[in-house]
């Protein structure tokens, strides 16, 4: 096993994490379990002063939102794919922006949509490639990394970018400094596997790391990835950004994590 330099930096993701209570509630839940970081999906139903005042108050720091991603509800995942919302989109960018600054956020990932049955798949692309030039821009003059990620398809039918190479090739025709890519372990595996290969090959290219076993999406020690070795091997390799835990906790949230402490680390 590789030897562990440092220990890791977690961030719970308060959208999965701690739903047994409100969401303004869980920053207290989770400072008092330890983190020193938190990530949600979405933060655009709270007003800035309420974030900042969980922030503050707990003494945490957010390190990751994504960008507005059209009807949740009705399941849309982003619309950086739809021409006929672009200028949609840009508004969603601005409002992204605004977000990170006052909230000093360091990352925002941008879904970029599913697959419209009615355009033709080859201006979805073009579309999109406009757009994160475009959020690319605007954030990176504000500091803020723009991400894009992958989904699996057996969660997610029809979403565009399915796997690491897909994004890593939207990446490079974006041809921007400022867009890297966000690795989501749990739906790496369900598309694709060689985990390690692939984090080790593409580390300078990734920004942020989520974690989830497979199956069931729940916490490390739970299904068929040994994260025992994979945490340290990239770890190892030199990635020193933040882990995000976005897992469905079992039984519930605190008892979820006793595979940190089982590991040889801390929060």
């Amino acid at each position: 096993m590789p030897p562990i330099e440092v220990n890791p930096k977690f961030s719970a993701n308060l959208s999965m994490m701690f739903q047994e209570l409100p969401f303004l509630e869980r920053f207290s839940a989770a400072a008092e379990s330890g983190f020193k970081a938190v990530e949600f999906m979405f933060p655009y139903d709270y007003s800035i002063a309420e974030l900042q005042r969980e922030l503050v108050n707990n003494d945490l720091n957010l390190i990751l939102f994504n960008m507005p991603a059209g009807d949740i509800s009705a399941g849309e995942r982003g619309i950086a794919n739809n021409p006929d919302r672009q200028e949609e989109f840009r508004l969603d960018v601005y409002k992204a922006a605004d977000y990170a600054k006052a909230l000093n956020v360091p990352q925002i990932n941008c879904l970029v949509g599913r697959k419209l049955i009615d355009v033709p798949e080859q201006l979805q692309f073009q579309c999109m490639i406009k757009n994160l030039r475009f959020a690319a821009e605007v954030f990176s003059k504000i500091g803020v990394r723009l991400e894009i990620e992958h989904l699996n398809s057996y969660d997610m039918p029809n979403f565009l970018l399915t796997t690491t190479k897909e994004v890593l090739d939207l990446i490079n025709v974006v041809d921007h400094p400022n867009i890297y890519l966000q690795y989501d372990v749990y739906h790496a595996q369900r598309m694709e596997g060689e985990l390690a290969g692939i984090l080790r090959a593409n580390l300078s290219r990734i920004s942020h790391i989520q974690i989830a076993d497979n199956p069931g999406r729940h916490q490390p020690g739970t299904g068929e990835i040994n994260y025992r070795w994979l945490l340290n091997d990239f770890m190892a390799a030199g990635y020193d950004r933040y882990i995000g835990l976005e897992y469905v906790p079992t039984p519930d949230s605190a008892g979820s994590l006793g595979w940190v402490s089982e590991y040889g680390y801390s929060l």
